[in-house]
Order: structure tokens, then C-alpha cells, then sequence
């Protein structure tokens, strides 16, 4: 990826959203919910000397409205604050 994110911003990509229950039906289109756990695919500098708790290739659990949605090269991207993010999972 060619992102550089400012400031204490960083880019997830979103996991697939789920296509079935655990029980095997399948779910529609509008029935979906957003996916909110993603990878870390780039992370700014940080802000105010603060260094940022997140790097590359992690796998986070962020808020459900949390950032903005961004598509670059036909994926689709959310760029949020690091204080968006919940948990880093692993």
C-alpha cells in the first residue's frame, strides 16, 4: 500500500462481512452488518510526541460508526484515529 496517514490516524481494512449464520442461512445484502474488526494496513507518526500502540498487520476491533470510508484501487479502507480502536486482538 502507498498510504501514509498524518497525525495519530491510521488505515484499516475491514474483514468481509459475514455471508452466513453459523447455522448455515445465508444473509442478504441489506440484512448485513458492518464489520467491526479489521488489519492495521498503515499507521501515522503519532501526535503531540505521543508514539502510536498500533503498527502494521494488526487485527483490531473498532466501534461500529467509527472513521471514514475510503476506496483506493477497488478496496475499500477506513481511516480513524487510533482512539477509535477498541482492542488489538492477538
Amino acid at each position: 500500500m502507498n498510504f501514509k496517514p498524518i497525525n495519530d490516524r491510521v488505515v484499516v481494512k475491514p474483514a468481509p462481512a459475514e455471508e452466513k449464520t453459523k447455522g448455515g442461512i445465508i444473509i442478504p445484502d441489506t440484512a448485513k452488518e458492518k464489520p467491526q474488526r479489521g488489519e492495521v494496513v498503515a499507521v501515522g507518526p503519532g501526535k503531540d510526541g505521543n508514539e502510536m500502540t498500533v503498527k502494521t498487520g494488526d487485527i483490531v476491533l473498532y466501534g461500529k460508526y467509527a472513521g471514514q470510508e475510503l476506496s483506493y484501487e477497488g478496496e475499500d479502507f477506513l481511516i480513524m484515529r487510533e482512539d477509535d480502536i477498541l482492542v488489538v486482538l492477538g
